[in-house]
């Protein structure tokens, strides 16, 4: 480890020695670990960080003025769609995908630095329920879904495959975690499988240039990340997410925070959105697209400017949170190198079936985890409806079929489908075929066992 000496020297090329103005009132542990901290900022990478964020956040807030010429929808040819194709042609895409998972091609990348801090929780959000009648929470939902389509591939081909689940934390959530999923044994996954890492982090900034220390022994740090594009149609020109488009020809998502409202609403001949390619944060990349980024093209991609309420500490030590934005987070986003790809399509999804996001607390209009257990339960009510089951009343009169009530509502009844039964809606005919239920529906692996029988 780096001396207190060496670091200091280091920092003060960058002109960021203030970083250690509390190391001599620090205890020989947070010392080390401050200086750990520090040590392995390389001084000149260190001092372009700072007057890069300083010189961005300096530019006018909003849309650059130049976007709108630039931006140009992506060509027909490179727009796949899983609503509009043919379904031999869908048969065949699925048919594909369980042979690769089958031969050990395919693995799952979870992004997880996230604190659920906009949810009002103070613990990882993958550690989050939204209240399904089962209290599975996300991380175990994806944990059986990876579980279930590793089964259906081994089915099809006969073989035994894995598909092994990379999770990224940050230093915030990597501890709470790998906690979380020993106390729950892995959900059953082989815990050689699921790989665990941090994100790499870059300093906040202070609009001035300045590192900012959080405390008076640690750095307030942000994350860099890189990674691929499912995309829905948008529900409106304002929803909040970004847009996959071109920009000056090649394909890029562009946050719905940097189109401004003019572009936003552009309309084509037939009355839909000119850009209505909203990006669900669901990507796929091959290995050697990334091994190819990460070696050549990692520097060239631009990070963008967050300007956020940092807490720090300040010159007597004291901490402070601020009421208003005092910083700066730069932020690469796992999107950002689509720029990159020789041959790039995005591929459009039914939001009923595979986009619900959570993103706030349940004060909130949207995006909530009031809409997120609707859009689950009305899925697999669906499910349950196509294969050919019925529901009754508390009278035993059997209730009308209503496939799709409008998603403010709840669902007229109460049905939820593991992912160990089922991934996508396959295989419950056995199960449900001609019966008559009562809500609720749990349809666990205890349940469809009990119903074959």
């Amino acid at each position: 480890m780096a001396s207190e000496r060496d670091v200091r020297a280091r920092l003060q090329r960058a002109g960021q020695e203030h970083l250690l103005r509390f190391c001599a009132e620090l205890a020989p542990g947070p010392r080390a670990a401050l200086l750990a901290e520090l040590g392995a900022l390389e001084p000149e990478a260190l001092s372009e960080h700072c007057r890069r964020a300083a010189a961005a956040c300096a530019h006018p807030p909003g849309p650059p003025p130049d976007l709108a010429a630039r931006l140009r929808p992506l060509p027909p040819e490179c727009v796949g769609s899983a609503t509009r194709c043919d379904p031999e042609v869908r048969r065949l895409w699925e048919e594909e995908g369980f042979r690769q998972i089958a031969l050990n091609k395919v693995a799952v990348l979870l992004l997880a630095g996230g604190q659920g801090t906009r949810l009002g929780v103070t613990y990882p959000k993958g550690m989050y329920q939204v209240g399904l009648p089962s209290q599975k929470t996300l991380y175990q939902l994806q944990a059986e879904r990876i579980q279930r389509v590793e089964q259906l591939a081994g089915q099809r081909h006969g073989t035994r495959c894995t598909i092994p689940w990379y999770i990224m934390t940050s230093e915030f959530t990597l501890g709470p975690t790998a906690r979380f999923f020993k106390e729950h044994d892995f959900f059953h996954l082989d815990p050689n499988n699921v790989i665990m890492f941090e994100q790499r982090m870059l300093p906040a900034v202070t609009f001035d240039g300045r590192a900012i220390l959080e405390q008076k022994d640690k750095v307030a740090m942000a994350p860099g990340a890189d990674c691929g594009a499912k995309v829905v149609e948008k529900a409106d020109p304002e929803e909040p997410v970004g847009v996959v488009c071109q920009v000056d020809g090649v394909p890029q998502v562009v946050e719905y925070s940097e189109i401004s409202p003019e572009t936003a609403q552009l309309r084509r001949p037939d009355g839909s959105l000119l850009y209505s390619l909203g990006n669900i944060c669901n990507h796929f990349f091959t290995r050697d697209f990334l091994q190819m980024v990460s070696s050549k093209f990692e520097p060239l991609l631009k990070p963008h400017v967050a300007v956020k309420k940092v807490p720090y500490v300040d010159e007597e030590g004291n901490p402070v949170k601020p009421i208003k934005p005092n910083g700066i987070k730069m932020e690469k986003f796992v999107f950002d190198v689509f720029q990159f790809a020789k041959s790039f399509v995005a591929f459009e999804v039914s939001r009923e079936e595979e986009f619900s996001p959570l993103k706030n607390a349940a004060s909130a209009a949207r995006d909530n985890p009031a809409t997120t257990r609707r859009a689950l339960l009305m899925q697999h009510y669906r499910w349950a409806l196509q294969a050919g089951a019925h529901f009754l009343d508390a009278y035993g009169a059997r209730l009308p079929e209503l496939p799709s009530p409008p998603s403010s509502r709840e669902p007229p009844v109460i049905c939820e489908i593991s992912p160990l039964v089922s991934y996508s809606g396959e295989g419950l005919e056995e199960y449900l075929q001609g019966r008559e239920f009562r809500s609720p529906l749990i349809l666990d692996e205890n349940q469809a066992r009990a119903l074959q029988l």
